[in-house]
Order: structure tokens, then C-alpha cells, then sequence
């Protein structure tokens, strides 16, 4: 009797961690925001950006228009290569910019 409680227990242990996984995996896959038209408070709210790298972030594209690509991000003083690639999956341009193709007619 104890080793089918133990059974059962640790069978509902396991179940508890894999939905919790999901939950995990769910909030990771939010919608990427767009960095050429979120506000610096939107920005600020990503993982590895704070109020000052998103100001840096706004003041970069208003002095210098859109982001073609989620590389120019590296542009931005403050942003290498190791924080870009934190920042990649949860960032976008946006549209057709973020392909750098341009359409043809």
C-alpha cells in the first residue's frame, strides 16, 4: 500500500512539474515587440533593458528613422553582441523590414 502512495505521489509530482514547464514555455512565447514603434516604458520592460538603454533605444531611432533589422540594435551604445542575442527572440521590426527584401513589381 505505501509503495502505490509513493507510486501515485510521485506520478502527481511529475505531472505538477510539466505543466508548470508549459506555463514557463507559454509566458516565453509573448509576441516579440516591435523596437521601431514601442515607447521607451514598453522597451524598458524587456529583460536586459532598463530605463536608460530604452531611452538610448528611442533617441537612436528618432535621430536616425526606423530599424531595418534587429542587428542595428547593436548601433545603440550599450548593446553588444552578447545582449543582442538575449534581446533577439524578444524583439521585432516588424513588416517587411525585418527581411531586408524589398517588394518588386
Amino acid at each position: 500500500m505505501q509503495r502505490t502512495m509513493r507510486r501515485t505521489m510521485l506520478g502527481l509530482l511529475a505531472v505538477m512539474a510539466l505543466l508548470a514547464g508549459q506555463v514557463v514555455v507559454a509566458k516565453a512565447e509573448s509576441p516579440a515587440l516591435n523596437i521601431n514603434t514601442a515607447s521607451a516604458q514598453e522597451l524598458a520592460s524587456i529583460k536586459g533593458i532598463g530605463p536608460a538603454k530604452a531611452k538610448a533605444i528611442v533617441d537612436h531611432r528618432e535621430a536616425n528613422g526606423a530599424f531595418k533589422s534587429v542587428d542595428d540594435l547593436k548601433m545603440v551604445r550599450g548593446i553588444g553582441d552578447n545582449l543582442l542575442e538575449q534581446l533577439r527572440p524578444q524583439v521585432t521590426v516588424g513588416g517587411e523590414a525585418k527581411t531586408g527584401k524589398s517588394a518588386k513589381h
